[in-house]
């Protein structure tokens, strides 16, 4: 399926794990004898880390074939558009690789509009592997609740196959921002390309590629149920909700000019934007080297500049004057 798409030590790296349903994230650069050809699986989606859990380590796994085709296509119709021949080829050999390996996703309506799926290890493939799928739009809701303790494992930037061509966007809840290896995650997909933004709190996970499927919790973590959409109207649905909750979101540093010296001091300016984080007075005080009762004293200000009564007033007044972004 692969011969011809990506160069043949790798198509023999992916048949390798795939024959063995992969390796110890740690022992996978023994496992092929070259570091550059985890990489080279990672970054064309045809493999991916699935975090620890309590009885097993982080793992290097294949991503099923007709998912790995995707992710490998996607990235040779952004760098090799001007060969329609292979593309088209490709696509035929995706639609072959759909017949054989996802009944859930060829078409199978309307059984498949909606479906529930439980097992742990399909909804961690679905999980890593989804963002293939996506053409145009990547759109993540994460609270970063898991049943683990975080590591940099659970980071799912953008991959560098789409070329830049997907607008990835992933909402996170601000109070991740008060943990470390959370923050560091946050970070890294912003820095492959990602845009992120942050709200006081996050309802729930939800992943939706495109106009075309959808990927929701039933359970907290959404490691032990979850429920695959692919129905058009709840699709539109998801969407838009998206979109409501991502004009309400404020960006992750957002650049903003030094505020002039008849709006806030360069203190008070600080304050807001943590305030814009959805972060409570103690993290603030935190985060900025100040005392708790300096930051109130500094809301109170700020309030009080912006003639409101909230703290949500005071954020939505102060987004308006574009003293934050």
């Amino acid at each position: 399926m692969f011969d011809g798409l990506v160069p043949a030590e790798v198509i023999e790296a992916y048949d390798r794990l795939l024959a063995t349903d992969g390796c110890a994230k740690d022992q996978a650069e023994a496992f092929f004898g070259d570091a550059r050809l985890v990489q080279a699986l990672t970054e064309r989606g045809m493999a991916h880390i699935q975090p620890h859990s309590p009885a097993d380590p982080a793992w290097l796994r294949p991503a099923s074939p007709d998912l790995a085709l995707q992710g490998v296509l996607a990235g040779q119709q952004h760098r090799l558009a001007r060969d329609q021949e292979l593309l088209l080829d490709g696509s035929r050999r995706l639609a072959d690789a759909q017949a054989r390996f996802g009944p859930g996703m060829n078409g199978s309506f309307p059984e498949h509009l909606v479906s529930v799926v439980n097992d742990r290890a399909e909804i961690s493939e679905l999980s890593a592997s989804l963002i293939n799928t996506a053409r145009r739009d990547w759109m993540t809701l994460e609270n970063l609740y898991t049943e683990m303790p975080l590591t940099e494992d659970f980071a799912q930037p953008p991959l560098p196959a789409s070329g830049g061509q997907v607008r990835c966007r992933s909402i996170y809840d601000a109070s991740a921002m008060n943990d470390p290896v959370a923050r560091r995650i946050i970070r890294t997909c912003a820095e492959a390309g990602e845009q992120a933004r942050l709200l006081p709190a996050v309802p729930m996970k939800m992943k939706l590629a495109d106009h075309t499927t959808a990927m929701l919790p039933l359970t907290p973590a959404g490691t032990a149920g979850a429920l695959v959409v692919r129905a058009p109207v709840i699709i539109a649905a998801l969407r838009e909700y998206f979109e409501m909750l991502w004009e309400r979101a404020t960006p992750l540093n957002p650049q903003r000019p030094a505020p002039p010296a008849d709006r806030l001091t360069r203190a008070q300016q600080a304050v807001l934007e943590l305030m814009a984080e959805g972060l409570h007075d103690d993290a603030i005080a935190r985060r900025a080297g100040i005392s708790t009762t300096t930051v109130r004293r500094h809301i109170a200000a700020i309030m009080d500049r912006l003639n409101v009564t909230s703290r949500f007033a005071a954020g939505a007044a102060a987004q308006r004057r574009g003293w934050i972004g």
